[in-house]
């Protein structure tokens, strides 16, 4: 285990750019010559604590190149609005794009960093109407202030929630039509996909935040397939166990995915690829 009473040295993940895009992905950088399967995705595909993310893991079960561009934290948007990046993915014989949630992208109730999704930038004159009595210059990051804004307003609430369910399903046709070469989506999830989240006690406790099964079904038509891994109780009950960070990071390395969860995500994965390759 590589969580012990010394705290490790924290992983270099060799950071690298592709062609001319300004967002940093996770390394090694891969050569974008002859055939490769490209992964976009947040700090699930990123592999944030992992040594080897279930990019690399799939890579070796189906012998073509992988290229990680995942990015930690990352929404929709850093994709939608990368036009280099869009490049990448039209010459890979794939793409595989993670379901990430609705929270961490720019909308009609508020904006977020271009490249860094996670960051809240400001609320939007129609948000401060409808949440009067909230001061939005407290907030810094998008799920404390809707986690906040939520236990303030529960019934103004669903404006927001149904804003950003509504927005995702547009964003992900746009960045679906743009990347060109074949696409196949990936939900990974403690659970499958609810089908609808006002029906959750907790839905700011799942993840990818916000999204049903009525969103993806929305997207299906636009992609070649739907590839959904609902992790095991096994892989969740590891922990932290493989995982590598320092111990002031063992909250943030609590909340990403373990090193059990990668390696059923490869699995599934590769097995679902090697029939479409």
């Amino acid at each position: 285990m590589k969580y012990e009473t010394l705290a490790p040295p924290a992983l270099d993940y060799l950071p690298c750019r592709y062609e001319g895009s300004r967002t940093f992905f996770r390394g090694p950088k891969k050569p974008l010559v002859g055939e490769y399967v490209a992964f976009l995705g947040s700090s699930e595909t990123y592999g944030k604590f992992v040594e080897r993310p279930y990019v690399e893991r799939i890579e070796d079960r189906i012998g073509t190149t992988c290229v990680n561009l995942g990015c930690v934290n990352a929404g929709i948007d850093v994709f939608l609005h990368d036009e280099d990046l869009g490049a990448v993915c039209q010459r890979a014989k794939m793409t595989v794009v993670q379901v990430m949630g609705a929270q961490n992208m720019s909308n009609r109730f508020y904006s977020v960093h271009p490249r860094r999704n996670d960051r809240f930038v400001k609320a939007s004159v129609l948000m401060q109407a409808i949440f009067n009595g909230i001061d939005f210059t407290d907030f810094n990051f998008t799920r404390h202030m809707l986690t906040s804004v939520q236990q303030r307003a529960p019934e103004r609430f669903r404006v927001l929630r149904d804003e950003l369910q509504e927005a995702w399903v547009a964003r992900m046709r746009l960045l679906v039509r743009g990347l060109g070469s074949r696409v196949v989506l990936l939900w990974v999830g403690a659970e499958a996909p609810g089908t609808n989240s006002s029906e959750l006690a907790n839905e700011l406790a799942r993840e990818p935040l916000f999204v049903t099964r009525d969103m993806i079904e929305k997207i299906r038509p636009h992609v070649e397939d739907v590839i959904e891994v609902p992790l095991s109780a096994h892989a969740r009950a590891t922990g932290l166990t493989d995982m590598v960070f320092e111990r002031h990071e063992e909250a943030a390395a609590r909340l990403n995915l373990n090193v059990a969860s990668h390696t059923e995500v490869a699995e599934l994965t590769a097995h679902r690829l090697q029939g479409m390759l």
